[in-house]
């Protein structure tokens, strides 16, 4: 059995002296960001200067003008988004020069990837481990998610460790060390296989900035603009790792990637990648939305004095509403022939049996060194490893479980095999 974990001072944090430390430091030293800023550190970092299409900085000035209006957040908070946007901005450099110096690279065919998409806390990352636990796929590692390409300025790091791997994997043991309880609500080992949608970083594109601050203009933007564009930069650097792992000498091979943005895009997913398999996760909306606000909450406590739970909790909400919508609307683009759906129970009661199951739909041959592989993966990565979180829904955000359901009253009713808690 897990270790249960409850937090008990997620709403009033009790902060350790190094903790204050740290944000008085920050105080001190204060912060604004600014576009120069960000563009100079990665000009500075990568040695390049041609950041490729020019449309991205519209939506990187538009994150910066919200992380800056954020008045309520310490001034950490903001040199970590800076550093964020500084690590996309040089990427960007990394991937434009390289498709320069390697047109070749644009006549790469992604073939009939398999694409994971559900709502966040849903079992997606623990399927897309499953299934790329098989060798015979190709996904992204952490490490290579928040880099893609080396930096050829860097020099290599002693013992012939890649410095983005050592970089990653130096941040889980910080993650680790500072915060246990952050390992538990989600594993960021610097070789689980990742989010695809850091990809689309560089392009200053997803949702996943909405992840690391309340973006809601930029969330408005994002909506109201086609994203097909952004998927497509991902996709071409999709291309570009497959093109390297044919240089150094390795087969070319399926994707399997995921993300839980997927779930509104399923049309343009479609156009981009129209041979893929989709699976495609459903969970009960409540435990989504309280497991993702929780995990928020924690992780706030060094970004603000004071943790907004009503906050937090209408936002998360109307965000993963916007997603089940999407979703419901949309989903029927994907046949029968190319999807396979995947209640959170049925995966946690039999999760090989569902890996088998997509890869049947993805036409993908059972194999005895496939199935060892994924029974290796689950045997060195028990459920619960680093303990079990208790939430509290009603205590912690003001809200009975019941009551938040009846909000997703049409996600239930589009789904009947979804359990409806009673």
């Amino acid at each position: 059995m897990a270790e249960k974990i409850e937090i008990s001072d997620l709403l009033d944090p009790q902060l350790n002296d190094a903790q204050r430390q740290v944000i008085a430091d920050g105080e001190a030293a204060g912060m604004v960001i600014t576009e120069d800023a960000i563009l100079d550190g990665a000009r500075a970092a990568t040695g390049l200067s041609d950041f490729g299409p020019e449309d991205f900085h519209e939506r990187l000035q538009l994150l910066i003008d919200e992380w800056n209006g954020d008045m309520r957040a310490y001034a950490i908070k903001r040199m970590f988004l800076f550093g964020y946007a500084v690590r996309y901005a040089s990427n960007r450099l990394l991937i434009q020069d390289y498709l320069k110096k390697h047109p070749e690279i644009h006549d790469e065919v992604i073939d009939r990837p398999i694409i994971v998409a559900g709502m966040p806390r849903s079992g997606t990352t623990h399927l897309l481990n499953l299934l790329g636990a098989d060798t015979r796929l190709r996904s992204n590692p952490l490490w290579e998610c928040y880099e893609p390409l080396p930096n050829p300025m860097e020099p290599p790091h002693e013992g012939d460790v890649d410095p983005r791997f050592a970089r990653a994997a130096e941040k889980w043991e910080m993650q680790k060390a500072g915060s246990p309880i952050s390992a538990a609500m989600h594993p960021m080992e610097p070789d689980h296989f990742h989010e695809d949608i850091e990809l689309q970083g560089p392009d200053f594109a997803s949702y996943n900035f909405e992840w690391i601050a309340r973006a809601p203009k930029f969330r408005d933007h994002y909506h109201s603009h086609d994203q097909t564009p952004h998927y497509e930069y991902m996709k071409t650097v999709f291309k570009i790792l497959q093109w390297r792992d044919v240089q150094a000498g390795l087969p070319r091979k399926r994707w399997v990637t995921k993300c839980p943005q997927h779930l509104e895009q399923l049309t343009v997913i479609k156009n981009v990648f129209p041979d893929a398999t989709m699976a495609i996760t459903y969970r009960d909306p409540v435990d989504v939305i309280q497991s993702a606000i929780t995990m928020i909450a924690y992780g706030e406590r060094m970004s603000y004095p004071e943790i907004d739970a009503a906050g937090l909790l209408e936002y998360w909400t109307d965000r993963v509403e916007k997603l089940l919508r999407a979703c419901v609307r949309d989903r029927p683009i994907w046949s029968d022939a190319q999807s396979v759906d995947v209640p959170f129970e049925t995966f946690m009661a039999d999760d090989k049996a569902v890996v088998r199951a997509v890869r049947e739909k993805a036409g993908l041959a059972e194999a005895e060194h496939a199935n060892r592989e994924v029974d290796a993966f689950i045997e060195s990565h028990p459920r619960g490893k680093f303990g079990q979180l208790v939430y509290n829904l009603e205590r912690d955000f003001g809200i009975a479980p019941a009551e938040l359901r009846k909000r997703f009253d049409f996600y239930f009713e589009a789904y009947p095999f979804l359990r409806r808690p009673d």
